[in-house]
C-alpha cells in the first residue's frame, strides 16, 4: 500500500522559506492530483493547494503568490515551496491525494 510521507518542516523567521516534500512510499502516486492541507494549533484542517498532474495548480487565497507546487516524477515526490512565510502559516502540513490515509504531517513554525 502506498503511504504518503511529508517532510521538510521546521522553524523559520517571518519572510523566510521552506520546501516541503511529499513522497509516495511503497509505490507511485495513486491519483492524478495531490492536495496540501495544514492545521494550525487549535484550528480545523484547511486546504492549501492542489497540484494537478498535467494541469494548473490552485491555491487558497492566503498563500497564492507565495506558495508553489511542483513534482519530481523520478522520485515520486511532490513539493510545496513556501516563500515569504508569515506567522499565520504556522501549522502541521499534510499531503493527500484523496485516496490515501493521512500521514504524520510535517510541522512548520514561523516565528521570530
Amino acid at each position: 500500500q502506498v503511504q504518503l510521507v511529508e517532510s521538510g518542516g521546521g522553524l523559520v523567521q517571518p519572510g523566510g522559506s521552506l520546501r516541503l516534500s511529499c513522497v509516495a512510499s511503497g509505490g507511485s502516486f495513486s491519483n492524478d492530483f495531490m492536495m496540501w492541507y495544514r492545521q494550525a494549533p487549535g484550528k480545523r484542517r484547511e486546504w492549501v493547494a492542489t497540484m494537478r498532474f498535467g494541469g494548473f495548480p490552485s491555491y487558497v487565497d492566503s498563500v497564492r503568490g507565495r506558495f508553489t507546487t511542483s513534482r519530481d516524477n523520478a522520485k515520486n515526490t511532490v513539493y510545496l515551496q513556501m516563500n515569504n512565510l508569515r506567522p499565520e502559516d504556522t501549522g502541521d502540513y499534510y499531503c493527500n491525494d484523496g485516496l490515501s490515509v493521512w500521514g504524520q504531517g510535517t510541522k512548520v513554525t514561523v516565528s521570530s
